[in-house]
């Protein structure tokens, strides 16, 4: 009897032992807040985009000779204010600049609340730099003003200048950005769904993600709750009192879900030469040598000097030198590994940055990268 209890506690303490051992050897579930893996289909951000005037520079402005949307602009905005020109007047300013104005306007922005303003140099000007800019009104794609922009432009850069041409630049200076230099004029409507449904739009289009997300809303809130429409929409019943509404969103937002296994991909910048692989991203049994082919041709003077009284002239003659050297390649043998033991076998051939672009786009084509190529 105490024998078979023994027995048992022996068994019982293994089976714990193991169980505490997979736990711990078993892969952290990673899991992420709804918020960060969609959004809120309606809840968006809109464009705008304006023109205006920078005044004030310090001799760095457009030259109007060569901008003269510079000086119809600055005519239009002189007559608005009661200043008429006499016709056939050519100005010559040197402290105004034409810009373009850029903003963005968040969701639920109110009349009366400010945003930031980019102004960029659409001429010729030097520098932005201490110059302010005029009211100027921005508009949405609908061509309706949504805000006024104004204030004093501040460019994060410095130069000089020297009346020889020489010149020192920091940064850089012909774009700057004016903090909440808009006020926002006109409300965006922004509709919270339609019919006592919302919409969430999946930031990445992923089947196992958007069934997921859908599991996950059901058993906080109950079956049908939420439904999926493809791979990345989801239709979710919510309240139709405003309040309840943005409770039930706040709730939703913040539930956490393990999305799926990112797809295997390969990034090439083939300007750059850089190279960048996500950790799904594995290798088939291949054979891979690499070696490098180069060719040098090299062009010295040579000069021929002639002998002691012969009466001969000075030559001057070009000789040619052309050398081609090839690096040896070892060949080096990939199992079916993953991106450590890929990055670790290329380092070992020596092969550089633009080496894997022919590498890789090799390996693609004999069928042993198991991962896409997106060359950019």
């Amino acid at each position: 009897m105490f024998k078979n209890m023994y027995l048992r506690y022996i068994s019982l303490l293994v089976t714990a032992a193991a169980t505490a051992l997979l736990t711990l050897l078993a892969p952290p579930l990673h899991a992420e807040r709804i918020k960060d893996l969609a959004t809120v289909q309606g809840v968006r951000a809109n464009q705008l985009l304006g023109y205006g005037l920078v005044v004030g520079l310090d001799g760095s402005g457009d030259q109007t000779t060569q901008t003269p949307f510079t000086v119809q602009s600055l005519t239009s905005m002189l007559g608005q204010l009661g200043v008429n020109l006499p016709p056939g007047v050519s100005l010559q300013l040197k402290n105004v600049a034409a810009v373009m104005l850029t903003a963005v306007l968040p969701p639920f922005a109110k009349p009366g609340q400010t945003i930031d303003v980019t102004v960029s140099s659409m001429g010729n000007a030097k520098s932005l730099r201490g110059g302010t800019l005029l009211m100027s009104p921005m508009r949405g794609a609908d061509g309706l003003i949504y805000a006024m922009a104004q204030g004093h432009v501040l460019v994060g850069g410095v130069g000089a200048s020297t009346a020889g041409g020489s010149s020192v630049t920091v940064n850089h200076l012909s774009v700057g950005r004016i903090s909440s230099g808009a006020t926002v004029e006109r409300e965006v409507p922004t509709a919270l769904g339609r019919e006592g449904h919302i919409f969430l739009g999946l930031n990445t289009t992923d089947f196992t993600t958007a069934r997921r997300m859908v599991d996950v809303i059901n058993e906080a809130f109950g079956a049908g709750t939420a439904t999926s429409v493809d791979a990345r929409t989801i239709q979710v019943a919510a309240p139709l009192a405003p309040d309840q509404r943005v409770e039930f969103l706040s709730r939703v937002e913040n539930m956490e879900v393990r999305p799926g296994a990112s797809v295997a991909k390969v990034i090439v910048n083939a300007r750059t030469g850089s190279v960048v692989m996500n950790q799904a991203v594995t290798v088939e049994t291949c054979a891979i040598a690499h070696g490098n082919l180069s060719v040098t041709i090299s062009s010295e003077p040579v000069i021929s000097q002639p002998g002691p009284f012969s009466q001969g002239q000075t030559v001057q003659a070009q000789r040619d030198k052309i050398e081609i050297r090839q690096d040896k390649g070892g060949l080096t043998l990939l199992k079916g590994v993953n991106l450590a033991e890929v990055v670790k076998a290329l380092n070992s051939i020596g092969a550089t940055p633009q080496d894997l672009l022919s590498i890789l786009q090799a390996m693609k084509a004999s069928g042993a990268l198991r991962a896409e190529l997106e060359i950019i």
